[in-house]
């Protein structure tokens, strides 16, 4: 029985525990509703700041770590002891009998060579730019510009190098180091900072680029990480749950195509559209990338120029199969998670692929001799054959020291080297071997058949060969293709004017993927503007930028008055986006070209050519802006102009046969008829093809007297186009005017098949009854 001293501790310990039940509700309602009121605050906030990456290393530790031993870490950087490669030590570097020298004055970095005007002047080197294998050093100059130096440090060797060993370029060079390919504010910036703003103004032709930390942190991945934090700091158990714990980009839970357009921003050849504001629904609302387009990939796809690796690993099958970056490489460090063969092996049975069986080559460690040079020096190793990589992403170096491996993980194919000049990976390692015998031993190897390859059909295209038509549409249309073969094919339907390319580009235009569709507005001739609205007016209201700007841009010369205004509406919100990325990026003479082409059509002739001619202050070499500045000219009746502009793209590009046409036919309306037949001349020769060319050739040439190569002219363009009847009656004419009667009967008798010659056809088969 408890006693009354007993009894009396037990109420009161009773009593505290009812208080403590009663008070913890009230308390408990209050810390939720301060969760929910948390919770609420934070997605008040919507508009994230970016805090930088030292932010998250209390949280995030080990991600930390291992991002601070990455390349992207160090993409940028202050010059300063710890972060500068390169000798400083009164280093010179000799170059074309020019000499650099790196120096310090006061715990500054220094160098002399080279200035705008080629003399050699003293610059302060204010930034790092790369870690490895080379490192890059920034000079300012005046409206906010930062220009990359030519020479670089070649980190492994430990040496100076220059970029251009062969041959340096002169201040006058788009190359030039002082000049806009090595401006680091539009060519290099945004890829090597966090949340960098290029800021560039193209009235004053000045930059005012900013970023929130210097090199590539946490946040060029993750996004603006304010609330994220703000999420963080509060207790753990008082966190409200929020979507995505608040962070701006969801890393987690991606699907492979979202990881890899994380990361396509800065590993894509592509023209940005606008800042990255880590947003993006799609790829093409941030930038458009670079199709397989010759002077970026081979025919095949290979890469050729530094296109990066999302174009490559598109055409992989890894890409279709929804293989990501992260099964390769540790999202943090950016290094491969595993060495050598181990890290194919993940996925492809060792038994059977990492066996002599598969890839006939020596092991490292077997007996055998390396493949040399002439003079000795050893440029791939025993062993080197039975690396997965070396057969199937052969790479190619850039920047001098910088070697990449091609991420469309091929299979060799030095066949392809036979039919169509590409490189295969068999020859790159046997230099001293032809292709006929790479191929004979693949097919030792593997037996005799070959699958058929797109870089045939895109090779045909490229060539414009007559019967590579078909093969193109076929292959646009097939999504069995990866979507950037598919696309490329389309664009190269272009030069194929005909109803069968103009259906498929038609159709085109619902496709499923943005880059088809973008592709198909760009490439859409329809001369009726009721019919070219009514295709695109849907288009103006696509989900993607690139698509509804670029319908816009296409519809710019439509009456206002041909929209219904909830369309016109949407055409100018369009429009805007169009014209602001084209501003944005006018420090590219691509973007002043493309904001001249616009003016002009709208019959702005005088910005038109302000545009034009900064393109080509900008670059020397940008022919397109001297050849629609010479067509702006012929249509102004300024034809010496137009001459001259023409002629300095011929002279400097004698492979561009288009604008040997466009000379030879202003040479003619000029009425310089025996300077016009030699560039009509070049242009037929160029592009065998295309019958317009010849038939133009074979009229000229009439005027000068050159009567069997008129005739010869007149006879090719008919041979490619037979159903042609302007080409019928000009050689039937031919014919008839040299009472060559035979030979213009059967061409009179064809002119009578079709409504629109019938008459004239029957004309002449009475002049030729009559003789």
């Amino acid at each position: 029985m408890m006693n009354s001293e007993s009894l009396i501790t037990w109420k009161i310990a009773g009593l505290i525990s009812t208080l403590v039940v009663i008070l913890s509700v009230p308390l408990y309602l209050m810390q939720e509703r301060q969760r929910i009121e948390d919770a609420r605050e934070i997605r008040l906030k919507p508009e994230a700041v970016f805090v930088g990456s030292n932010q998250c290393r209390s949280c995030h530790k080990p991600e930390f770590d291992k991002w601070q031993q990455s390349h992207h870490r160090m993409a940028m950087a202050v010059a300063t002891a710890e972060t500068v490669l390169g000798d400083f030590t009164n280093a010179e570097f000799e170059h074309y009998s020019v000499t650099t020298r790196f120096f310090m004055k006061e715990d500054k970095y220094f160098v002399r060579t080279p200035g705008p005007d080629g003399t050699l002047e003293e610059f302060p080197i204010t930034h790092t730019f790369g870690w490895y294998p080379l490192q890059q050093y920034l000079v300012p100059f005046q409206g906010g510009r930062l220009q990359c130096l030519p020479i670089a440090w070649d980190v492994e060797k430990k040496e100076w190098y220059h970029l251009y060993p062969d041959t340096p370029p002169d201040p006058d060079d788009w190359l030039y180091w002082t000049n806009q390919s090595q401006n680091w504010n539009g060519m290099c910036a945004e890829c090597h900072s966090t949340d960098l703003k290029k800021n560039y103004d193209m009235a004053t032709d000045s930059y005012q680029t900013t970023w929130s930390e210097i090199s590539v942190g946490c946040e060029a991945c993750h996004g603006p990480g304010s609330n994220h934090v703000r999420w963080a700091e509060l207790p753990e158990m008082g966190r409200p749950v929020i979507e995505n714990d608040a962070l701006t980009v969801r890393t987690g839970d991606m699907t492979s195509q979202q990881q890899i357009e994380l990361c396509a921003p800065c590993h894509a050849r592509r023209m940005s559209l606008e800042d990255n504001i880590h947003s993006h629904a799609d790829f093409l609302d941030y930038g458009i990338p670079q199709l397989l387009n010759p002077g970026m990939y081979f025919a095949d796809g290979q890469i050729l120029e530094e296109v990066y690796v999302y174009g490559s690993f598109m055409q992989s099958k890894m890409y279709a199969r929804e293989i990501r970056c992260s099964d390769c490489h540790d999202i943090h460090s950016i290094f491969r998670i595993k060495k050598g063969n181990d890290l194919c092996l993940q996925c492809h049975k060792g038994a059977v692929y990492d066996t002599k069986a598969h890839h006939f080559h020596k092991e490292k460690g077997e007996i055998g001799d390396p493949i040399q040079t002439q003079d000795g020096r050893v440029l791939f190793d025993v062993g080197t054959g039975a690396s997965c990589e070396q057969c199937h992403m052969p790479g190619r170096k850039y920047m001098g020291v910088d070697y990449r491996p091609d991420h469309s993980f091929r299979i060799p194919r030095p066949d392809l080297t036979l039919k169509i000049g590409t490189p295969n990976a068999c020859n790159r390692c046997h230099v001293e071997k032809t292709a006929q015998w790479s191929m004979e031993s693949m097919s030792k190897w593997y037996g005799q058949k070959k699958r058929p390859h797109y870089g045939t059909i895109l090779n045909a295209g490229r060539l414009r060969k007559g019967d590579a038509l078909e093969d193109l549409v076929r292959l646009a249309e097939d999504r069995l293709y990866p979507t950037v073969v598919r696309a490329t094919a389309l664009s190269l339907l272009g030069s194929y004017p005909s109803e069968k390319s103009h259906s498929a580009v038609n159709r085109a235009l619902t496709d499923e993927t943005s880059l088809m569709r973008h592709t198909a507005v760009q490439h859409l001739r329809e001369v009726d503007m009721d019919r070219l609205l009514s295709r695109l007016s849907p288009l103006l209201y696509d989900p993607v930028k690139a698509v509804r700007a670029e319908a816009a841009r296409q519809l710019v010369t439509a009456s206002p008055s041909s929209m219904p205004s909830d369309v016109r509406k949407q055409f100018e919100k369009a429009f805007l986006e169009y014209q602001q990325a084209l501003e944005r990026t006018a420090d590219f003479a691509a973007s002043r070209l493309n904001l001249g082409n616009v003016s002009a059509e709208l019959g702005k002739n005088e910005p038109a050519i302000k545009h034009y001619q900064k393109a080509i202050d900008i670059d020397q070499e940008f022919f397109p802006a001297k050849v629609n500045m010479a067509m702006l000219y012929n249509r102004q009746g300024k034809h010496q102009a137009a001459e001259k502009l023409f002629k300095e793209v011929v002279t400097a590009h004698p492979e561009q046969h288009e604008a040997a046409y466009s000379l030879g036919l202003l040479l003619a309306e000029m009425k310089k008829i025996d300077q016009a037949a030699v560039y009509l001349r070049q242009a037929a020769k160029g592009l065998p093809e295309r019958a317009r060319i010849h038939y133009n050739l074979g009229i000229l040439l009439q005027q000068i007297d050159q009567d069997s190569e008129a005739e010869s002219a007149l006879q090719r363009a008919l041979f490619i186009e037979p159903d042609n009847p302007a080409y019928l009656y000009a050689l039937a004419v031919f014919y008839l005017q040299r009472q060559q009667f035979e030979e213009a009967k059967p061409l009179a008798e064809r002119l009578t098949d079709y409504p629109s010659s019938r008459s004239t056809g029957r004309q002449m088969l009475e002049i030729i009854k009559q003789q």
